[in-house]
């Protein structure tokens, strides 16, 4: 009675079991690979759960006449290490042969994604590209193909990981490792960084869009292109106040003399669905709330705050920055 009661009360949390972070919804093959290995393995703990407490039981209160030599080597001989043996085994086994597939390269696309501190660098290389179409903090797939992942870090140790498309990867200084994944559900989902790496850890995520394949091949064409010339007169007053307080030194505007590589590349910003490695969204009130005090969101941050710009020109940094698309 009471361990159905217990079972009961765990229901509610199947409810973690979807949505778009979560290892039990899968949207890409190599991820449902990893749901299916953990159905396995927990139907296998529970065969193995109810193998040794029925011992137990058999021993205890069904049969509590001492057993012959025979019967209790028998006993624990082949329920304590064979029959496990044989379980654990098979399902070694079955979880190796998934891994090749988990490792086969990409089919054309290819992108090297870079931890920083606390953000990511995401890098598109589509087969026969001579440069590589830059971006930040949101990684984009096109569904149905297999992409390969190039796997890097700056300073400390990350780890990769979305898992509504697969499983995780460590990401070393001076080391690239690889991945590769096969989104087959277009979507929005999300990545973390499951690797403890600092002060803001748990504020370095990332948007994960998975996008039908010619939705991708011209957003691709698209983020490859100059910024846009500023469409109103608070944008280009934006602009201005944007060159002038020396913003290009660390971040990339393609098609302004703001070429700087420290930060995040914001040529096409606006088109992202957050801000701040995931941790904002992307919205002008937001934009002036990291811009003047990115240290009080996300500590630990190296941008310097721009508070002493007052409310009229962080209006017009946030109207330019909101023209980027």
């Amino acid at each position: 009675m009471r361990a159905g009661l217990a079972c009961l009360a765990l229901v509610p949390a199947l409810a973690a079991c979807e949505g778009r972070q979560s290892v039990l919804d899968p949207a890409g093959r190599d991820a449902a690979v990893m749901a299916e290995l953990f159905w396995w393995m927990l139907g296998g703990a529970v065969i193995l759960w109810l193998l040794v407490n029925g011992l137990m039981v058999y021993v205890s209160r069904l049969n509590r006449d001492a057993l012959s030599v025979r019967a209790a080597t028998l006993l624990v001989v082949g329920g304590g290490i064979v029959f496990p043996t044989v379980l654990l085994a098979v399902l070694l086994s079955y979880g190796l042969s998934e891994m090749p597939r988990q490792l086969a390269p990409g089919t054309g696309l290819s992108v090297r994604v870079t931890g920083e501190l606390w953000w990511w660098r995401m890098e598109y290389l589509p087969e026969g590209a001579e440069t590589p179409v830059i971006s930040a903090n949101e990684l984009r797939l096109p569904a149905g193909s297999r992409s390969e992942l190039r796997l890097g870090a700056n300073e400390v140790i990350h780890s990769f990981w979305v898992p509504a498309l697969g499983g995780k990867t460590d990401m070393i200084p001076g080391r690239e490792t690889r991945m590769s994944l096969e989104p087959l559900e277009p979507g929005e989902y999300r990545g973390q960084c499951a690797e403890f790496c600092g002060d803001s850890h748990a504020l370095m995520a990332f948007g994960a869009v998975v996008m039908e394949p010619e939705a991708f091949r011209e957003w691709l064409e698209h983020e490859a292109t100059d910024a846009a010339p500023p469409a109103t007169e608070a944008a280009r007053a934006g602009r201005a106040v944007f060159l002038a307080e020396g913003c290009g030194s660390c971040h990339t505007v393609r098609g302004t003399p703001a070429d700087g590589t420290i930060g995040p590349d914001l040529t096409h910003l606006a088109g992202r669905t957050t801000l701040a490695a995931g941790v904002l969204p992307m919205t002008a009130d937001a934009l002036k709330r990291w811009i003047a005090d990115p240290r009080a969101i996300k500590p630990g941050a190296r941008m310097p705050g721009f508070d002493h710009l007052g409310d009229a020109r962080l209006d017009l940094l946030a109207a330019y920055l909101e023209g980027l698309e």
